[in-house]
């Protein structure tokens, strides 16, 4: 039975034998018996990890030690308010970092980052996180939306609604306010120039989404 620590673009966990990309970490979520509890974090450096580093091997879910979270695709982790893990991703956080320069005009270490993601994803109190409403022509590719239900993920000009499983066929745009899932610091990082891991099903590896 698959655990239930597949995240959501808008941060919930999901128990689903889909396969991810890329693996986070939000601390001990997790009993000595591999039973996830209903804390969705316990510290505020949000990491999105590679699946492979080094040869190092994890059992998942093993006592005193972090939960392993995962995710279709990099921009789902940014979405839930992740940043690139700066060992095992340190070429790609070299890049958010310097995104996050451009973006703010300031060269920001991880935990100032990591304060900055916390303060724009959470509510105080709540163990969803936050949302906003702004204009989705204002919004630059690689955001996630809530929109007509569904999780949507923003291209250029076209869009993407999301599964745990893959993309499915591109749709249009939306226009006018819509619901905002991404953080506002990645948000500012995706326009500053930022490009993510793209899951194989929608366009868009190593270069802009359409």
């Amino acid at each position: 039975m698959p655990h239930p620590n597949r995240v959501q673009p808008d941060g919930t966990f999901l128990a689903t034998p889909a396969r991810g990309t890329v693996m986070g970490n939000r601390g001990v979520l997790h009993d000595a018996q591999g039973v996830i509890g209903p804390a969705r974090w316990r510290h505020r450096n949000w990491v999105c990890c590679a699946l492979s580093f080094k040869n190092r091997h994890r059992q998942v879910l093993q006592p005193r030690t972090w939960t392993e979270l995962f995710f279709l695709d990099e921009a789902v982790a940014l979405a839930a308010g992740h940043r690139p893990c700066a060992e095992c991703r340190r070429t790609d956080y070299l890049r958010y970092r310097s995104a996050w320069e451009t973006a703010t005009g300031l060269r920001a270490s991880a935990p100032q980052m990591d304060n900055a993601l916390h303060v724009a994803r959470s509510l105080p109190g709540a163990r969803h996180l936050r949302t906003v409403s702004v204009s989705c022509a204002d919004l630059p590719a690689g955001v996630f939306i809530h929109h007509d239900g569904v999780f949507v993920l923003l291209g250029q000009r076209v869009a993407y609604p999301y599964a745990p499983t893959g993309y499915g066929a591109a749709i249009s745009r939306p226009s006018g306010n819509v619901t905002v899932l991404t953080p506002a610091p990645n948000r500012a990082i995706l326009a500053a120039g930022y490009l993510p891991w793209i899951h194989s099903s929608a366009p868009g590896i190593g270069s802009a989404l359409d």
